[in-house]
């Protein structure tokens, strides 16, 4: 990787990583402050409630990726991405600082909800542009593995989120201390970081794809967009059942751990932590990988083991007696989702015209994600609270079979000329 390529490279990342470990970060400490924002005596009717609040901001996300996804490619993937870490820095403080219920009543879940619709908004745009940006500066014949790194810091993101609830949990604080106030410290983190990761990428050079294609003058709007519907109809497909699996897999496994399988919260967050780790490791194996060998061997195997594998994964998590069980056990179902996530991006946006490409990428991926990603959590608790928990596997088999259909049926996108 040549400097000038690896130092854009890292100035797209580490927005991209900020801006996902202010949004996990939600997800990762709503076991605390669900409590200080929906009172009730009910631990599972607490955390409904919060992933109520996360389903309904991912409702912006197709918002954000419309208005982003236009911006960038109107206007650059720069000035796109730059935008977006700055809205997410305000819906970190939003949060940070917004008095529990027993201060301010109903107020308290109103400002939440408001932070996670203006995060909603900026994670909505970020991955169309990152997304993107990363694919127009790779060489042709590296493009996996250079958008693989998208993948890489949205999960280092919530592996960072991970990481500071556990330094609080076992290092600074009493359980105490983090429920009562403590929750809030990695939402101010994030905020302060974003700051920083503004500054980065106010540095970054625009591409020589958005560039060019300005010149020419090429139409970029939503009746472009709406020429493409075979492509607009691809990205929902191929990301329908790898948006639940991923979000299955990862939000909601810490979760899963603590509320189905009885692990303590300090070993449910331990365990998903080292999972996220390998997955993490994971993504630029596959990406190169699917430089040699195409995009669509890769979909289609996530699309055949998911479909075969997560019941039986699921159903025995659920019993699992160790965290090493279910640290394996987590891997293994995030080693299948991995042939989906490393190459997602780049597939999407070798779908696109660079004209439209931000907004074909983020729009029907927003929507589609919104839909199932959004929801997978809320779906999962409410079939848990209803007795029936193992339909939600079942769910999960389902969205990934559809998925898998999809593959079987599209074409490899690895040759694609990203200036056509």
């Amino acid at each position: 990787m040549a400097p000038p390529a690896a130092k854009m490279v890292a100035g797209a990342s580490v927005g991209n990583l900020v801006e996902w470990f202010d949004w996990y970060t939600y997800s990762a400490l709503a076991l605390y402050f669900a409590p200080a924002f929906f009172p009730s005596g009910n631990a599972t009717v607490q955390l409904m409630n919060a992933a109520a609040v996360f389903a309904v901001g991912f409702m912006m996300r197709p918002i954000g990726g419309w208005m982003l996804g236009a911006y960038a490619d109107r206007h650059g993937r720069k000035a796109a991405l730059t935008l977006s870490v700055l809205m997410m820095c305000f819906g970190s403080l939003i949060i940070a600082l917004t008095p529990d219920y027993g201060s301010i009543g109903i107020a308290a879940p109103a400002m939440l909800l408001f932070a996670r619709l203006l995060q909603g908004l900026s994670v909505g745009g970020e991955y169309g542009a990152s997304a993107t940006y990363l694919t127009e500066i790779a060489p042709h014949a590296r493009r996996g593995f250079f958008s693989s790194f998208q993948y890489v810091t949205l999960i280092m993101g919530q592996l960072l989120a991970l990481a500071a609830l556990i330094a609080l949990q076992f290092v600074f604080l009493t359980p105490e201390q983090l429920a009562d106030w403590g929750w809030r410290i990695p939402f101010v983190i994030g905020a302060g970081c974003a700051l920083v990761a503004l500054y980065l990428r106010r540095q970054l050079t625009e591409t020589e794809n958005f560039t060019s294609a300005k010149s020419r003058g090429r139409e970029s709007s939503l009746r472009a967009l709406a020429r493409h519907p075979r492509a607009l109809l691809t990205v929902v497909g191929l990301t329908l059942g790898g948006t639940v699996a991923f979000y299955t897999y990862t939000t909601y496994a810490q979760k899963f751990l603590a509320n189905t399988a009885g692990f303590s919260k300090e070993q449910a967050t331990a365990t998903s932590a080292a999972a996220l780790f390998v997955f993490m490791l994971l993504q630029p194996v596959f990406g190169a990988l699917s430089d040699r060998i195409g995009r669509r061997p890769l979909l289609i195997g996530f699309g055949v083991f998911g479909t075969l594998l997560t019941y039986p994964i699921m159903s025995t998590l659920a019993t699992a007696n160790t965290p090493v069980t279910a640290f394996v056990l987590i891997v293994a179902a995030l080693l299948v989702v991995s042939g989906y996530t490393s190459i997602n991006a780049v597939v999407k946006a070798e779908l696109f015209p660079t004209e439209i490409r931000a907004m074909g990428v983020a729009l029907p991926y927003a929507l589609t994600v919104s839909i199932f990603g959004g929801t997978a959590e809320f779906i999962a608790l409410s079939l848990k609270q209803a007795g029936h928990e193992n339909w939600f596997y079942w769910y999960v088999t389902g969205c990934i079979l559809v998925s898998l259909l999809v593959y079987m049926a599209m074409q490899d996108t690895r040759a694609r000329d990203l200036n056509a």
